[in-house]
């Protein structure tokens, strides 16, 4: 070889050194940034989410040591926890700074305007705002400390204020003006009521409802007044927000009577509802007022809401239970939205618990002596502890009570429900909505719509590339692979349009004809290609080799519209002439229009195309010569298909499937428009479902940022990727050991 073509050669060589080298540096730094991408999802996901698996925090910020020595009968805050106000039993209210370079400092006090003298005093439920005092005269007058918030000179300025409910008016419970010695009240969306335990030992209800005048356009209060029969000592009062019922804890009983008539109150139940060798000490209504909160001296705090009994009808039951610390003096006190409770004791021990999630959030001592008061600011991200004239203002970190494994995975028993349940509602119109996080109906949908899409997807994928790679003529598979492959570029969110808006009620209409179709069309194949093979020798010859599908096209459009034209027979004869009745009362099965079937045939037809592509590619690639000496050795074209070709190719197989899978799993598009996105757990095929992926596509827009819904969605996403992760995972472990198996053919 001359010299200048031994430099030619080299310099040749050196540029394709040089393009090899860059191919598998560029190729490695490409799967690189993919598992680098692919595990700051990871991480990404991991840090939205784990806030919510964060314990909370009770962390002390300040103490107050208070001006003089009074006897304050309630405190509270306002939502900025800057100022604290309290309440003391003559009828005045002290503001405080408890914030900032003027904290400790009293702010301002003010009195009440009473007419007539103090016996008791009472305060509403959290969120209402508001306190009572009971006087001598059988009356009480409801107060409601305010703030008004202006901003002289650019500079906000809180001025604190006492507000009267009512006009000022005060309400006289007791007719015959008996001094008040314990009572409960509400004032909420202009319904007044009230429940006292006058001097003489009598308990009256007490209703107030407005009526204006019509000419004068002065308000007038119709009161309805009930005596109420308590047999024994009365020890607690306690009304629901919106007046409907009234709670009157005797010993350890509890009286529970409906005042939603105010004309007719009814005894509605009596609750035995002391533990076992224990006593009550304390009661109170959770947020929302539909749960009772109950203390045992014992430590133990029970729950109990209304059930559907088989007897007799809407009981209180007890649903579950928390353990604290025991004591004869254990004091509950909620939140003013969420389900959280606190407890205080004699010792000065402070418990923090949340009670769908039945989680004991927080425990410790936060005070050396007696809490003499007690709480919670409207944000709940603040507590305040009144203990020997001395006011202790802590930090409360706790921002996603709610979410604990157990509720997110687990049957929770909600206010309201017969029985445990998994259930997924994240909103409602209703303000003492709880939100309801359980992931298993979500989930759930998600394996139920993949499962049913593959039922459609994996036969006609499968059996469609096999016949394509082995028995298709190369002319015709040129046209039908490039065919059917291009089905894969059509968007989603067009075939979620077509099978919701067409699909859908095509399938309710037509339901007898989908059923016939499927039962007809295999019949109707097989039924042909048997008559194919008895036909003489010189017709058959007429179809060249690997285009006799070609002959199924008539077929199955015949057996389509013939399925379509004796559908009103077929429900006439089989279905008494309404089939969705039908299934309703004979199979007990529920027909909803956007349904399973839907969903299977939407989502199956997007993912046949992602099956049969890399399965007629694998199924293709089965080298020639182990077909060919199957052949020769005297076997038949079945038999070579089933015992070399597809053992051959099942590795490609596999993944084909395991990639339609993946692809199902995470679909979005088309389950969001063609179910009824309804989270409920039935594997009826006349039923919807929500999934994972249309979860969250509903719901982020929607979402509060850093709330808890919003990182259970977060949390959503992450299981989503778990679930590709591990299909993704177990398709290359098993496609590995199927090339291993039959690699040596």
């Amino acid at each position: 070889m001359s010299t200048s073509a031994q430099q030619k050669s080299f310099k040749t060589d050196k540029r394709r050194l040089f393009k090899d080298r860059f191919a598998q540096y560029s190729i490695t730094a490409g799967g690189v940034m993919v598992l680098v991408a692919l595990l700051l999802i990871f991480f990404y996901l991991l840090y939205v989410v784990e806030p919510i698996l964060e314990s909370a925090k009770v962390e002390k910020r300040t103490d107050v040591s208070l001006s003089s020595e009074k006897n304050y009968v309630g405190i509270g805050v306002e939502e900025q926890t800057e100022i604290a106000y309290l309440l003391e039993d003559s009828g005045s209210v002290d503001f405080y700074h408890i914030k900032g370079d003027s904290s400790g400092q009293l702010m301002k006090s003010l009195d009440v305007e009473l007419d007539g003298n103090i016996t008791t005093f009472a305060k509403s439920a959290p969120f209402l705002g508001l306190y009572a005092y009971g006087l001598d005269n059988g009356a009480i007058k409801l107060v409601k400390p305010s703030f008004l918030v202006t901003f002289p000179g650019n500079e906000r300025l809180i001025t604190p204020r006492i507000g009267y409910p009512l006009d000022g008016e005060q309400l006289l419970v007791d007719e015959q003006e008996q001094a008040i010695a314990k009572f409960a009240f509400s004032y909420y969306e202009d319904k007044a009521a009230a429940v006292a335990l006058t001097e003489d030992k009598r308990v009256v209800f007490a209703a107030f409802t407005p009526e204006e005048n019509m000419f004068t356009g002065e308000v007038e209060w119709l009161i309805e007044r009930t005596e109420l029969d308590i047999d024994g000592r009365v020890n607690e009062l306690l009304i629901s927000p919106d007046t409907s019922r009234v709670f009157v804890r005797s010993a350890n009983k509890i009286y529970i009577f409906d005042t939603r008539d105010p004309a007719e109150v009814e005894q509605f139940q009596v609750l035995a509802a002391n533990e076992e060798n224990a006593n009550l000490v304390s009661a109170t209504l959770l947020a929302g007022a539909n749960s009772l909160m109950l203390a045992n001296d014992n430590g133990e705090v029970s729950q109990w809401f209304e059930v559907n009994t088989e007897d007799n009808g809407r009981q209180f039951a007890k649903i579950r239970a928390f353990e604290t610390e025991k004591t004869n003096k254990l004091d509950i006190y909620t939140e003013y939205y969420r389900r959280t409770f606190f407890t205080t004791t004699s010792s000065g021990d402070l418990g923090v618990y949340y009670t769908t999630s039945e989680a004991e959030l927080w425990r410790g001592k936060i005070s050396e002596q007696a809490i003499d008061n007690f709480a919670v600011s409207p944000r709940a991200n603040a507590v305040l502890s009144l203990s020997n004239n001395t006011l202790s203002i802590f930090e409360v970190h706790n921002e996603h009570p709610e979410v604990t494994w157990s509720a997110l995975w687990n049957e929770v028993w909600y206010e309201g429900y017969p029985e445990p349940a998994y259930t997924w509602q994240s909103t409602s119109a209703s303000d003492d909505f709880e939100s309801k996080f359980s992931l298993v109906p979500i989930s759930f949908g998600t394996i139920k719509a993949a499962m049913y899409a593959m039922l459609f997807a994996v036969p006609i994928a499968i059996s469609a590339a096999i016949y394509t790679a082995y028995f298709m003529s190369s002319e015709l598979r040129r046209v039908v692979k490039p065919t059917v492959e291009i089905m894969e570029a059509l968007p989603t969110v067009i075939l979620g349009f077509l099978a919701g808006l067409w699909l859908a009620p095509l399938i309710e209409t037509h339901l007898p004809a989908v059923i016939a179709l499927v039962t007809l069309l295999p019949v109707a194949v097989i039924a042909t290609a048997f008559g194919w093979t008895k036909l003489p020798a010189s017709i058959r010859h007429l179809i060249p080799d690997g285009w006799h599908s070609i002959l199924l096209i008539p077929v199955v459009l015949f057996i389509g519209w013939l399925s379509f034209a004796i559908s009103g027979q077929i429900e006439l004869w089989v279905f008494d002439g309404n089939v969705r009745q039908y299934l309703t009362n004979e199979l007990g099965l529920t027909f909803d229009q956007r349904n399973s079937l839907v969903v299977g045939i939407a989502m199956g037809f997007a993912v046949i195309p992602t099956i049969f592509s890399i399965a007629e590619d694998a199924v293709f690639s089965v080298p020639k010569h182990l077909s060919n000496g199957s052949l020769a050795l005297g076997a038949t074209q079945w038999q070579t298909l089933v015992y070399v070709v597809l053992l051959t190719a099942s590795p490609g197989i596999f993944s084909a499937v395991m990639m339609g899978l993946g692809r199902a799993v995470g679909e979005t598009m088309i389950v969001l428009m063609a179910t009824g996105n309804t989270p409920i757990m039935d594997w009826s095929i006349f039923q919807g479902m929500r999934t994972l992926a249309a979860n969250i596509a509903v719901e982020m827009p929607e979402s509060e940022v850093g709330s808890s819904h919003y990182r259970i969605l977060f949390l959503a996403a992450f299981v989503l990727f778990i679930f590709t992760f591990v299909f993704n995972t177990l398709a290359e472990f098993v496609r590995q050991r199927l090339r291993e198996k039959y690699s040596s053919m």
